[in-house]
C-alpha cells in the first residue's frame, strides 16, 4: 500500500456513523484529490451522497460523489486498500472474510469481530458460511483501540472498531489496571449514560422522542453487549466489574462514571501521573487536572475522549470521569485514527 496514493471505501453511508465517518474523510487533507469510494446495497440504485446526507454539502467532492450499489468487481477496479464496514454486525461478519481475500484490509465499526473468546460474542448471535475460516480470521483480528493497540493495528489486515461505551470505559481504567493500583476484590462499578443516536438511526419503543425525551432509564442490566469488550482488554472477570449503561435525553455523547478502590493509598500527584505518563503519546485523549472533571458538552463533536478523577481524602476511593461522543471518538473518529495508523499517517491526521 503506497501511502501517497491510497484508497479508501466506506459501506454502510446512511447511519449515523457512516454519515460522520464520510465527513471526516472528505475533511481529511490525505484525500483531497482521492476521495472516498461510497457504496450502498449490492443491486441498489446510485444516489446522491448528500441526499442521503444533506449536512455533507459544501465539503470537498461532496456534492459531486454517490453512494453506487456493492459491487466486489468494482473495489478491485477502483484499487481499494482499505475498506469501512459501517453495516450491521451479521453482515461484517458476512463481508470480511471476502475483503482479506481479496486483499483489501478492512475496519469494521460493527461488533462483529471485536470478541476473541465465544462465550462473550455469543450475545451477537453470529453465524458464519465457512467456522474454520471464521475462526482462523478472528484470531488475526485486532481490537482497535489506537490507546491499547498502535503497534499491531499499523500491520493489521482486520481492525474491529471498540464499542462506544467499551471505548469510555476502557481507556478510564487501563492505565490504573496496567499499574496494579486496583484492589479487585471490591469489584469496579461503572455508571455510564449515553446520548440516544447511540442506539443506531432506526427508531425503536425505547429511542423514539415520547420515551427518551425528559427521561433517564437504565438498561441491558448486567447484559449489554459491551461488557465482554471491557473483560477482554481489561483482563477481568465478571465478577470483578459492573456496567450499567443509561439512556439519556440528549442526542450524543457519553459520560462514564467510574468507581474503584485503590490497593493502597494514593496521593493526587501519583493518580494524575498514572494518566499523564500513560497517555503522554495519545493525541486523542486529554487528561484534566483534578479535580477538573470533563462534561459532555466539551466533548461532543469532537473526537477527543476526556478524562478526570477525584480521590477521597483517605486515598483509598477514586472515582474516574470519562466522556467521548459516541459517534466519534466512540466510532467514526476511531476509525480514522486507525486507518492513519494502518496507512502510516500521523495518528490525529484529520482530527484537529
Amino acid at each position: 500500500m503506497n501511502k501517497n496514493s491510497i484508497k479508501v471505501a466506506v459501506l454502510g453511508v446512511s447511519g449515523y456513523s457512516g454519515g460522520e465517518l464520510v465527513r471526516l474523510l472528505l475533511d481529511h487533507p490525505k484525500f483531497a484529490d482521492n476521495p472516498p469510494l461510497l457504496l450502498g446495497r449490492s443491486g441498489s440504485e446510485a444516489v446522491a451522497l448528500t441526499s442521503l446526507q444533506p449536512q455533507l454539502s459544501g465539503l470537498p467532492h461532496a456534492d459531486e460523489l454517490s453512494v453506487v450499489p456493492f459491487d466486489w468487481k468494482l473495489l478491485k477496479e477502483e484499487g481499494v486498500d482499505i475498506l469501512f464496514l459501517a453495516t450491521p454486525h451479521e453482515q461484517s461478519r458476512e463481508d470480511v472474510p471476502a475483503a482479506i481475500a481479496a486483499g483489501i484490509r478492512v475496519i469494521d465499526l460493527s461488533g462483529a469481530w471485536r470478541l476473541q473468546h465465544e462465550s462473550n460474542r455469543a450475545v451477537y448471535k453470529l453465524t458464519d458460511a465457512d467456522p474454520a475460516a471464521a475462526a482462523q480470521l478472528q484470531t488475526e483480528a485486532v481490537y482497535g483501540s489506537p490507546e491499547l493497540h498502535a503497534e499491531q493495528i499499523k500491520t493489521a489486515r482486520l481492525v474491529a472498531n471498540p464499542g462506544c461505551y467499551a471505548t469510555s470505559i476502557i481507556l478510564a481504567l487501563a492505565p490504573l489496571l496496567r499499574a496494579n493500583l486496583v484492589d479487585l476484590d471490591h469489584g469496579i462499578i461503572c455508571d455510564a449514560k449515553s446520548g440516544v443516536s447511540g442506539a443506531g438511526k432506526a427508531p425503536t419503543p425505547g429511542t423514539h422522542f415520547m420515551y427518551a425525551a425528559d427521561n433517564l432509564s437504565a438498561y441491558a442490566v448486567f447484559g449489554h453487549r459491551h461488557t465482554g469488550e471491557l473483560l477482554e482488554q481489561l483482563h477481568l472477570n465478571g465478577s470483578q466489574i459492573q456496567f450499567t449503561p443509561h439512556l439519556l435525553p440528549i442526542p450524543r455523547g457519553i459520560l462514564s462514571t467510574i468507581y474503584v478502590r485503590l490497593a493502597s493509598p494514593g496521593s493526587i500527584i501519583s493518580m494524575q501521573s498514572c494518566f499523564e505518563d500513560f497517555y503522554a503519546d495519545a493525541p486523542m485523549v486529554r487528561v484534566r487536572r483534578s479535580p477538573a472533571l470533563p462534561q459532555i458538552q466539551h466533548v461532543v463533536r469532537t473526537s477527543f475522549c476526556d478524562l478526570g478523577f477525584q480521590l477521597a481524602p483517605n486515598g483509598h476511593r477514586l472515582v474516574i470521569i470519562s466522556c467521548l461522543d459516541n459517534l466519534l471518538k466512540g466510532a467514526a473518529s476511531q476509525a480514522i485514527q486507525n486507518m492513519n495508523l494502518m496507512a502510516g499517517f500521523p495518528q490525529s491526521e484529520g482530527l484537529r
